[in-house]
């Protein structure tokens, strides 16, 4: 069954994981500044009966960003809020993590620009359902729709709003100073769960009813990803520059015009290019070749009839206001669509992360273009049809 709710134009159904776990996610925010960390987790959890559920959106001022930045008018935001601000995860809210003797792998995942933690969902829950711990970020570099911090003083929060290039200043300077703080930010967030591995106390300042440390002897931090969607796929290749503890990285239709040429020689590890048909220059596909060129692990596949909003929950979302507020949608379908990207993903990192239990090997061919929909390095313009 798929949880979903009324909306403009028809249902939103945010698909629930396909593996054999149950998925459970909490918020987590540590520190009391911009320094500090916000993220969603999600993780495979014992099953509850009656378990609530998050919210997709979950404040008001999350529509009210991502009003400005998807349709650069703010005052759209209520009726956003009407249409989306109900939808909830199919997910169990601060559910019991499951115990795993052995530990679970861990992905950092770092969102797109304009976007935030909760709107990869389902890829998120997709993974975890097969037995992985997902922190998906929430960006402090102004590139979220919107995000907040809550400073010590008590009940208040500092909210850091969405923020374009300002005019007369170059874009790639601009772009290139923020991918190289999402990067931190995961090595950060890396290093957050090695300290609760080691036995470090993390207070929640959200005060979930969900206790970071019983993560302590269910984590394996020496099989680390980290994975992104668009700024947050060239997020990935990034940071695997800066922290050697990431074994690999999955970048998801990679924008990869902020990261500079002299770094290409420097990432030391696998890279997964999932790309959609649509989004895609010559330009950029030339610079992940480079990476390609240099480790024979790394992989460039294109999957067929999908656009760049199609590895995010909007695929998800009704045709006519996807149309709305993105204008196209891709030909396959999304639940088609996030199965050939998940399966990939599980093939790439049991390969890379050595994950001697678990058969997902059975989608290697993905990795080599070899199936329906997905092809190696796609031509450009080439139809799904």
């Amino acid at each position: 069954p798929r949880v979903s709710c009324r909306s403009m134009g028809g249902m939103l159904a945010l698909p629930p994981g396909q593996g054999p776990h149950q998925v459970g996610c909490t918020d987590v925010m540590v520190g009391h500044t911009r320094q500090g960390l916000f993220l969603r987790l999600f993780y495979p959890c014992l099953p509850r009966a009656g378990a609530p559920q998050p919210l997709w959106v979950p404040r008001p001022e999350y529509c009210g960003g991502l009003a400005d930045v998807t349709l650069g008018r703010r005052w759209c935001s209520a009726l956003l809020g009407i249409a989306i601000g109900s939808c909830k995860v199919p997910v169990s809210w601060n559910g019991p993590l499951q115990p795993r003797s052995s530990g679970y792998p861990l992905i950092i995942f770092s969102h797109g620009l304009g976007a935030f933690r909760t709107l990869y969902s389902s890829i998120c829950t997709e993974l975890a359902s097969w037995g992985f711990v997902v922190a998906a970020l929430e960006h402090r570099d102004h590139s979220a729709a919107t995000t907040y911090f809550c400073p010590a003083e008590a009940g208040t929060e500092e909210w850091i709003p969405f923020q374009r290039v300002p005019r007369g200043q170059k874009e790639f300077y601009f772009r290139n100073k923020q991918v190289h703080q999402r990067a931190q930010e995961c090595v950060r967030a890396l290093r957050l769960f090695q300290g609760i591995v080691g036995g470090t106390s993390v207070p929640n300042i959200l005060h979930q009813d969900w206790d970071l440390s019983v993560l302590k002897d269910n984590l394996d931090v020496t099989k680390v990803a980290v994975m992104g969607h668009s700024f947050g796929g060239v997020t990935a290749v990034l940071a695997l520059v800066k922290e050697p503890s990431f074994r690999c990285a999955v970048a998801l239709d990679a924008w990869m015009f902020p990261l500079e040429n002299l770094l290409y020689p420097e990432v030391p590890k696998p890279v997964l290019f999932i790309n959609t048909e649509k989004f895609q220059t010559p330009e950029s596909v030339a610079r992940m070749k480079r990476l390609s060129s240099r480790d024979s692990q790394t992989r460039i596949v294109t999957v067929l009839g999908t656009v760049h909003e199609d590895q995010t929950d909007f695929a998800f979302l009704p045709g006519k206001l996807l149309s709305l507020i993105f204008g196209r949608r891709g030909t396959l379908e999304p639940h088609k669509a996030l199965a050939i990207t998940s399966r990939a993903a599980l093939a790439f990192l049991q390969r890379h992360l050595k994950l001697q239990e678990e058969q997902f090997g059975q989608w290697d061919e993905l990795l080599e273009g070899v199936g329906d929909s997905v092809a190696p390095d796609a031509p450009f313009g080439r139809s799904h049809l």
